[in-house]
């Protein structure tokens, strides 16, 4: 594009909206030197704008620096996992006082686990024969048993686990924290969420920044396919080479500067310059951190080579460069949502991620990245311990929602390893022993990265909104 000379000084013109033919006739081709000034000057439109991803200092001296959420969509079975219960081997078939729960469908009597548990470690963490990879780290392992949220519904669950809140659209935690921490490499986004095939139940609200400048929303990423082009959408021009693309983007560029100025700060509107900049500068760094063909095939084959696997490879090589929050999700369909079979079904689901995230805690140890890095496993509830049927009374071999009491796993980043935490009652049914809601588990999380979840504010419309919103205490018992 040539760059011609604007004959009406850009401070002369007067400052009203116009329609489209008079934006025509008075332009013309004379936007082309708009982003001169900065260009002249060795500078891009819009870098002197306050760099919103630049690292930020903490409330307090963090333990964990980033986080891995290891998301089990649909609703992991916990008492198959983390939570065994004899006392359903010993009422298998039989009724069962059931406590005041709500569950989404019909369930029957007592399903005693078709799984397996070993003890493992000094800790003696009981495991279920479907996580093998995770009972080797045992003693680095945190199993909370007493979880608990609101509703036994996927899309009010979802939104709760991510966003703190059951329905209004809120900003995600991993936007709360690269809202906090910023990113430690302006060439990535703080925050990435990868799902292969497509989006999950409830899609970007998942990842959302809601209210918070779009510049902390997170990434998506689908690890269904394997080259850059098609992991993320756009992330090169196929018409357009790097420096066209970069004369292109200062036009857009002096055109969006333009507008913030005439309107003063609009944390929004800085976020999209921001962003803009921030998407031209991924094409180089995204195309190698998304490339596990780089690894070592030792190293491939530690992980395996299942499409969970290989996201978690992409995880750790996230991490390293300097990425806050990255969530891995375990499929979009809610694949560990087991209404039958849940035998075969959980047991497939489980090897397909089991060796890739003891892979993932051997590796970030080995490179020192194990006691900074937080690792979260878990989905947005539990299952019931007593069998679905179906309308006419007949076992579907599989259970059925269970928001009253379910199990998360965290490891590194400050959390005590060797620990079970909470209980649920003898059957399973809902936490009765230090209860942890998601809020707690929010509140926490946010500790161990060094902020008081009661100062991380963020005010809009006239409200000082937070991740945990007037809930929220910090479990100091899991902290190291």
């Amino acid at each position: 594009m040539n760059r011609q000379k604007n004959p009406i000084p850009l401070q002369a013109q007067p400052l009203h909206l116009a329609n489209r033919r008079d934006f025509l006739s008075r332009t013309g081709m004379g936007f082309a030197l708009l982003g001169l000034r900065d260009v002249m000057a060795g500078r891009h439109p819009g870098s002197d704008l306050p760099d919103p991803l630049a690292p930020n200092g903490p409330h307090f001296a963090p333990r964990a620096k980033r986080v891995i959420h290891i998301f089990m969509n649909g609703g992991l079975s916990h008492v198959d996992s983390f939570d065994p219960k004899p006392m359903l081997a010993k009422h298998n078939g039989k009724p069962l006082p059931t406590p005041n729960l709500v569950t989404e469908r019909l369930t029957g009597a007592a399903f005693a686990s078709p799984f397996k548990f070993t003890r493992y470690g000094q800790a003696g963490i009981p495991i279920s024969d479907m996580f093998p990879h995770l009972g080797q780290h045992a003693d680095d392992l945190c199993v909370v048993r007493s979880m608990k949220s609101d509703v036994p519904n996927h899309e009010p669950s979802l939104m709760l686990m991510n966003s703190g809140d059951n329905t209004l659209a809120r900003p995600s935690l991993g936007s709360w924290l690269t809202y906090g921490l910023g990113t430690e490499n302006r060439n990535l986004p703080g925050f990435i969420a990868m799902c292969p095939g497509g989006h999950p139940v409830k899609g970007p609200d998942n990842w959302r920044s809601a209210f918070l400048p779009g510049i902390y929303e997170g990434v998506y990423v689908d690890t269904a396919h394997t080259k850059a082009e098609q992991l993320i959408q756009n992330i090169r021009n196929p018409r357009l080479g790097l420096a066209n693309q970069r004369r292109q983007l200062d036009l857009l560029q002096a055109l969006n500067r333009r507008h913030l100025d005439q309107r003063g700060h609009d944390p929004q509107l800085e976020a999209r310059i921001q962003s803009f900049e921030q998407a031209y500068r991924m094409q180089k760094e995204a195309t190698d951190a998304f490339d596990v063909d780089r690894e070592p095939e030792s190293v491939r084959e530690r992980y395996g080579k299942t499409t969970q696997s290989r996201q978690l490879l992409m995880a750790r090589r996230l991490i390293e460069r300097g990425v806050r929050f990255v969530q891995v999700w375990h499929g979009k369909w809610q694949p560990w949502d087991n209404h039958d079979a849940i035998e075969k079904n959980h047991r497939k689901l489980a090897g397909e991620c089991s060796q890739g995230i003891g892979a993932l805690i051997a590796d970030l140890k080995e490179r020192g990245l194990f006691e900074d890095t937080l690792i979260v496993i878990g989905g947005e509830f539990g299952r019931t311990p007593t069998v679905e049927i179906t309308n006419a009374g007949k076992s579907k071999l599989g259970r059925d929602h269970n928001s009253a009491g379910f199990s998360m796993v965290l490891a590194g980043g400050g959390v005590r390893g060797g620990t079970v935490y909470g209980a649920t009652d003898e059957f399973g049914f809902q936490a009765v022993e230090n209860p942890v809601h998601v809020h707690d588990l929010h509140a926490t999380i946010l500790h161990l990265m060094g902020f008081d979840h009661e100062r991380l504010t963020y005010r809009y419309a006239s409200r000082d909104f937070r991740l945990t919103d007037v809930h929220g205490r910090v479990i100091r018992d899991i902290i190291a």
